[in-house]
């Protein structure tokens, strides 16, 4: 369970450019299924995402993850949480040009220390998931787009993560592949993942993998329709 309590993230508070990003949000997401956040541009749902993710620290307000309070650890723990508890999908992908496909794959998990034939094995195991075990030895950036957002959806994974934190992940893909990645989040919310997605594509919140649809609007949630699934 993920409890956003009061949260609210102000960018250059106190200058003449301040933002106000966040406004006292608070927010219940429970283990498993897919959670989509909508809301024009500016409206706060990548700040909020990368708040849950502990990608940033909230202005004030409390978060917290099974319990335990993240918004006040020093940065050495709260990178732990991130190792292995949170898997990111970003916009634009994020991929490390000049390695291979599985090279970008293993990156997350080498701080862990695994052995590198199990690293190798784990990933080339996701690859084949995903489809893309003919193009582990092939550089990303010879890879088409739904070929990298899989791969990202991979790398995302080498580190079993309870939570996928995908940004905009149909953002750059024909409706065939948005189709197809939103298949690929069903099956992992369907596993016990919890999956959140912000998105502007309403073919993600007409998708029926989607469980909640939670719509932001100037840093305030406006609209909350659907329920995640409960924890099993």
């Amino acid at each position: 369970m993920i409890e956003l309590r009061e949260v609210s993230k102000i960018f250059n508070q106190g200058q003449p450019n301040e933002c106000r990003a966040l406004c006292g949000v608070s927010l219940d997401l429970a283990r498993g299924g897919i959670t989509a956040f909508k809301g024009p541009s500016g409206s706060g749902k990548t700040t909020l995402l990368a708040l849950v993710g502990c990608l940033a620290r909230p202005t004030s307000g409390r978060i917290l993850l099974d319990g335990r309070l993240l918004s006040n650890l020093p940065e050495r723990f709260l990178t732990e949480v991130r190792r292995h508890t949170f898997g990111f999908v970003f916009q634009q992908f994020n991929l490390i040009r000049g390695l291979t496909v599985l090279e970008n794959v293993m990156l997350p998990a080498y701080p862990l220390g695994w052995p590198y034939r199990e690293l190798v094995n784990a990933a080339s195991i996701l690859l084949d998931r995903f489809g893309l075990a003919a193009k582990a030895s092939s550089r990303v950036e010879w890879l088409s787009g739904g070929e990298a957002q899989r791969t990202a959806l991979a790398r995302a994974l080498i580190n079993d993560p309870a939570v996928l934190i995908a940004d905009e992940p149909t953002a750059n893909l024909d409706s065939a592949l948005s189709r197809e990645v939103l298949t690929l989040l069903g099956e992992l919310a369907g596993q016990g993942r919890t999956v959140l997605v912000s998105s502007h594509d309403p073919l993600v919140f007409d998708a029926a993998q989607v469980d909640r649809v939670v719509e932001l609007h100037d840093g305030r949630i406006v609209r909350d329709a659907g329920r995640a699934r409960e924890p099993s």
